[in-house]
């Protein structure tokens, strides 16, 4: 069994990163296409850098790493949502359901650009219309536990993009695994992320340019797939348990840029407060720790979770993300 369980976390990541990652450099910036699908919905994962692979399962659990549901002990619902720059807003909404055969979950995303001029060559501050940018994912998720260490999960995501007159369609889909230890509480985690088919725009300009006589041809491009590895433990536990510190390390080795390495810092207090801060490496433009904040509290006699993130960006300035999630859990009553 230990020989199958090391097969599956090693020899199955490393197989998919030699068949899907060429050994290239930030020269690979620009050739995927939806990249919206590396902007993170969680606003706790947000605030650690997005050092997500390893922490607790909670209702994000969908999107950061499908493995860690397993922790979920009760059905749940959780939304959030992130004001990125330009008044661009990206929606997320996931319902957990644990069951006898396994942890499933829903989800769905939006993310809208808001009403942009149209602009000519002959009328550069706009004609009076409007085009839209808009992308969409709904998402199935399926985790199982198959040991007290091992735990694997799956997700599923159609994905549509709007682009003007032009719409495109495809699925990707997310794999991950974690392993567990009674060492200070050290996990491990490998997530393949977005890997699925190529996505092309379909569809013809309404309006004509005048230099333009033809709607260009479009090509396909494929899913800004991210190969991930994560390690994470517990360094301090007071001896009464209500405060304790959780460190995370990740490397990132995504298809359309370079490498990086997140590092993240989770302080705990009775399970009640959560400060987190984290740090990205190699990462352009994003120079400047993450930072953010979480009160748990309660709706009646269910847990009611309150999670804010700061990401500050050198040149296109602070991204917000917030979020709240309510947990229906028989154990906590």
């Amino acid at each position: 069994m230990r020989l199958f369980l090391l097969i599956l976390l090693t020899g199955v990541p490393l197989g998919l990163l030699a068949q899907l990652f060429p050994q290239l450099g930030a020269q690979r910036a620009g050739i995927s296409s939806l990249t919206f699908l590396k902007m993170d919905v969680s606003p706790r994962s947000a605030a650690l850098a997005s050092a997500n692979l390893c922490l607790p399962g909670d209702l994000y659990s969908a999107y950061t790493n499908p493995a860690t549901m397993p922790e979920v002990s009760g059905f749940g619902l959780a939304a959030s949502n992130t004001f990125w720059v330009a008044d661009i807003n990206y929606a997320f909404l996931s319902a957990t359901i644990p069951t006898g055969a396994g942890h499933f979950a829903a989800s769905l995303s939006a993310l809208g650009s808001g009403p942009m001029k149209v602009r000519t060559v002959f009328q550069p501050e706009g004609t009076g219309e409007y085009f839209y940018a808009n992308y969409y994912t709904a998402g199935l998720t399926y985790s199982q536990q198959l040991t007290d260490q091992f735990s694997y999960g799956i997700t599923a995501k159609y994905v549509h993009e709007q682009l003007a007159e032009f719409r495109a369609n495809t699925a990707v889909f997310d794999l991950g695994f974690l392993y567990r230890t009674d060492v200070k509480e050290l996990r491990f985690a490998v997530l393949v992320q977005s890997f699925g088919f190529n996505s092309v725009l379909h569809g013809e300009l309404e309006q004509e340019d005048a230099l333009l006589q033809k709607t260009p041809d479009l090509e396909s491009y494929p899913a800004p797939t991210i190969f991930k590895l994560g390690i994470s433990m517990v360094p301090y536990r007071n001896e009464s348990g209500d405060q304790s510190l959780l460190a995370a390390v990740q490397l990132n080795h995504p298809n359309d840029n370079a490498e990086n390495i997140r590092l993240a810092l989770e302080y705990n207090y009775k399970s009640l407060l959560f400060l987190r801060a984290g740090y990205k490496i190699n990462v352009k433009d994003q120079d400047y720790p993450t930072a953010g904040v979480g009160l748990r509290m309660r709706m009646g006699r269910h847990p009611l979770m309150f999670d804010y993130a700061f990401d500050p960006m050198r040149f296109l300035g602070v991204v917000h993300r917030v979020g709240l999630s309510f947990e229906v859990n028989s154990k906590e009553r």
